[in-house]
């Protein structure tokens, strides 16, 4: 399965899964452009995979503040789409509650996305889901710049919590 700019955008303002169930940021928070696939199966564990899109525009935000005459889109964002993209996915099964980011084991950057670059791509490979005593997920994610991924994260922990 797969969701457009579209439904991003109604993930963002709390009508896809329902009010009080997962949602993404909306405004400048939302790192994600399209989700071109989801699935409870499949990935390196055999437990789901999602695989996003984001694309970069020269004019973003954090150009401008990160940093002075030497751009970079702050990594801190890319763990974060990342975290978003785990909340999805526990609305995609249909569990219930806003997501929370509630960790990640360890993370390694190894580039930079600038300016000049067109598209990211994140990648999850869903671990774990749990449903008591509330629904959480676990993940190892990546983001991919050329095909390359440039910022690795093992263990990223997404929860649910009542609205």
């Amino acid at each position: 399965m797969q969701f457009c700019q579209q439904t991003i955008q109604a993930m963002a303002k709390d009508e896809y899964f329902g009010p009080g169930n997962a949602q993404l940021p909306k405004g400048q928070m939302l790192m994600i452009d399209e989700i071109s696939h989801i699935s409870r199966s499949g990935g390196r564990y055999q437990q789901g995979q999602v695989i996003a899109q984001f694309k970069i525009r020269p004019d973003f935000w954090f150009f401008d503040c990160h940093f002075q005459n030497d751009p970079v889109m702050p990594g801190c964002l890319g763990l974060d789409a990342m975290w978003q993209l785990l909340g999805v996915f526990l609305g995609f099964c249909g569990l219930p509650g806003r997501g929370r980011a509630i960790g990640v084991g360890n993370v390694r950057f190894s580039g930079q996305i600038y300016p000049r670059h067109e598209v990211i791509e994140y990648r999850l490979d869903i671990k774990r889901v749990f449903q008591k005593p509330l629904a959480l997920a676990l993940a190892d994610g990546a983001v991919y710049q050329q095909g390359k991924a440039i910022y690795q994260a093992q263990d990223l922990k997404v929860g649910l919590v009542p609205a």
